[in-house]
């Protein structure tokens, strides 16, 4: 069965994409299609870049580093739930991404953006990082606005039409990542 990573984007305090994260992960095991686990960055706290090498070298001298090695090479396909800071992604989630290297590569990933414009620049900017480490990103994607899909821009409350776009976000994800994984073999 396929394993899909929900990368959780922030490590704010007071975040809201804790919810949004839960929210992903509980439609998607409803599915029974996948393993679904959520990935919170702020369990690995990894500090900005400290590795001595190029993380396409594969050399991790740090356990933080390893340890996150181990958990995104557990995955097949990811679902990126991320904010929008300042038209981009959070600097930890980029931090993230760039401690590794084969890790990523021939795997699949779609994306679950939230912020004032629904968080699509963050997701753009992210697809490009991505793309260069070998990952294919889906099409489809769900934008959740601060304004129509928070409430009181705390509470999250998606409308109703978010779940089949997420549907159709997991649909994706699943083919790309399961045709992938043939390069992995």
């Amino acid at each position: 069965m396929i394993r899909v990573g929900i990368i959780l984007g922030s490590t704010r305090p007071g975040r809201n994409g804790e919810a949004v994260a839960r929210w992903v992960h509980d439609l998607a095991v409803k599915r029974g299609d996948a393993t679904y686990e959520v990935v919170d960055l702020a369990d690995f706290e990894l500090p900005h870049l400290d590795e001595p090498m190029a993380a396409a070298s594969g050399d991790y001298r740090h356990e933080h580093t390893r340890r996150w090695a181990d958990k995104i090479a557990s995955f097949d396909a990811f679902v990126f739930v991320t904010p929008e800071y300042n038209h981009s992604f959070p600097g930890v989630l980029k931090t993230a991404v760039d401690f590794l290297y084969a890790e990523w590569g021939n795997k699949a990933a779609g994306f679950v953006g939230y912020g004032v414009d629904g968080g699509v620049r963050a997701v753009e900017h992210l697809r490009h990082v991505l793309a260069m480490l070998g990952v294919a990103t889906v099409p489809a994607q769900v934008t959740l606005s601060y304004w129509t899909d928070f409430e009181n821009g705390v509470d999250f409350r998606p409308a109703a039409m978010h779940e089949d776009r997420l549907g159709m976000v997991l649909d994706q994800v699943l083919a790309w990542g399961g045709a992938l994984l043939p390069l992995r073999a």
